[in-house]
């Protein structure tokens, strides 16, 4: 199997005023192609921290990081830029769309930065993304005109329109109301079926019941790295659900 992430021993620390804090103390593992990992951690865990190493938004003090067998540790911050735009979709909590622009135009954006899209296939790409979401009738809707669930499909399709490498998800259902956060994870789960990596980190533990395999983290270090053997359908979950649940 194809290795898309690998961490060696990686170790964070940051100074704060005569302390060091050790945010993260040698954690190891590596992902493959096509899995869904949930990376789960109370507050404190050194999740965010290990996000930002994985989305090349940080760099670590000590150990290696190859993201689809490219040493990260050594790069400058622009070619970091490069291969993040490249190689990783972000979703996040709070969605990050640009207000007032239409669900075309906030799909658009990664690729404004690639080189090899004209405006025309940018375009293309991005209406594509957006159907593959599930919102081929919202394409000209803005950001002020739709629901959150809507809002954090939007942000999906954005995190698909450069065919990363891997998709990582930051706690991307937790600004939704239940029924429409089983309704994210249902497309996450999709997302998966159809041989897509990826890393969703989160506190909430019911999401590891749907994902193929959960890293633990406690004190910066990874404490159990399992694979789920009953992966649940969030489809079938979601239909069991109360309809009136708010």
């Amino acid at each position: 199997m194809k290795e898309i992430i690998k961490l060696e021993d990686i170790t964070r620390d940051f100074i704060v005023g005569d302390e060091t804090v050790h945010a993260l103390r040698g954690a190891s593992f590596t992902i493959y192609e096509g899995e869904f990992v949930t990376i789960m951690g109370t507050s404190g865990s050194g999740k965010s921290t290990l996000l930002n190493t994985l989305g090349c938004l940080d760099t670590p003090t000590r150990g290696e990081y190859y993201l689809d067998g490219v040493s990260v540790k050594t790069m400058g911050k622009n070619a970091r830029a490069t291969l993040r735009n490249r190689k990783i979709g972000f979703v996040f909590q709070s969605y990050n769309l640009l207000p007032k622009t239409t669900a075309i135009e906030n799909v658009e954006l990664p690729l404004m930065y690639n080189p090899s899209y004209s405006a025309a296939a940018r375009k293309e790409k991005a209406i594509q993304s957006l159907i593959a979401v599930g919102l081929g009738d919202h394409l000209n809707h803005k950001s002020n005109q739709m629901s959150g669930g809507q809002m954090q499909r939007v942000a999906i399709a954005r995190a698909l329109a450069n065919d990363p490498a891997v998709i990582l998800a930051d706690e991307a259902t937790g600004n939704l109301d239940t029924r429409t956060s089983y309704d994210i994870l249902a497309l996450f789960q999709r997302l998966h079926t159809e041989g897509r990596t990826i890393i969703f980190v989160t506190h909430n533990p019911e999401i590891a019941r749907y994902s193929s395999r959960n890293i633990l983290l406690k004190d910066g270090r990874v404490v159990s790295d399992v694979s789920n053997k009953n992966i649940l359908s969030v489809t079938e979950s979601l239909a069991k659900l109360p309809k009136n649940d708010d």
